[in-house]
């Protein structure tokens, strides 16, 4: 017998897959209908690299792919900060925890990351999206500055950026006097 919810409806299940050679094709058309950028193939192979498998995923409820997370890492020395290039849930399954869950997937995998260190994860929000600015400052992102001209291609141009510090506790060291 499957979980329910207080209403009687059937618990929604929502699981996330890897990127992969197999799946790639159903990231290209999620993210098309998502987002009003083409992204170049080489975004595509990128996403397929494997230190990011841990990060780029297709989102599922109950068996239906409704999102997707494309992230990068950019490393420097023995740490790295985790670039979300792009996160999106259909319009249908917005407002039902599927972003909360997903985003939660992430820091949760940056946190478990070891080689490299994950420090931070940051991303842009074009300056017209404060819904999507307020749906990660819920989730612990704080703006750290404003991209000028960031985007190419569309209207506004400006991006906030927005960092989420991974191990916030290990920000500089406390001296007691």
């Amino acid at each position: 017998m499957s979980p329910t919810t207080s209403q009687g409806r059937p618990a929604e299940r929502i699981s996330f897959f890897s990127v992969n050679a197999n799946n790639l094709g159903t990231v290209r058309v999620l993210n098309s209908t998502l987002f009003p950028v083409n992204y170049s193939d080489r975004f595509y192979r990128d996403i397929l690299l494997p230190d990011v498998e841990d990060f780029c995923k297709i989102v599922y409820m109950n068996d239906v792919p409704v999102g997707t997370t494309c992230c990068r890492l950019e490393r420097q020395d023995d740490k790295a900060k985790l670039y979300l290039m792009t996160m999106g849930i259909l319009a249908p399954y917005r407002s039902r925890n599927v972003g909360s869950k997903t985003l939660k997937h992430i820091t949760d995998a940056a946190r478990a990351s070891r080689k490299p260190k994950i420090s931070s994860i940051y991303l842009h929000v074009q300056t017209s999206n404060a819904e999507a600015k307020r749906f990660y400052e819920r989730h612990g992102f704080a703006e750290i500055g404003v991209a000028k001209d960031y985007y190419k291609k569309l209207e506004p141009r400006d991006a906030w950026i927005l960092e989420f510090k991974v191990h916030p506790d290990e920000e500089g060291e406390r001296v007691e006097l």
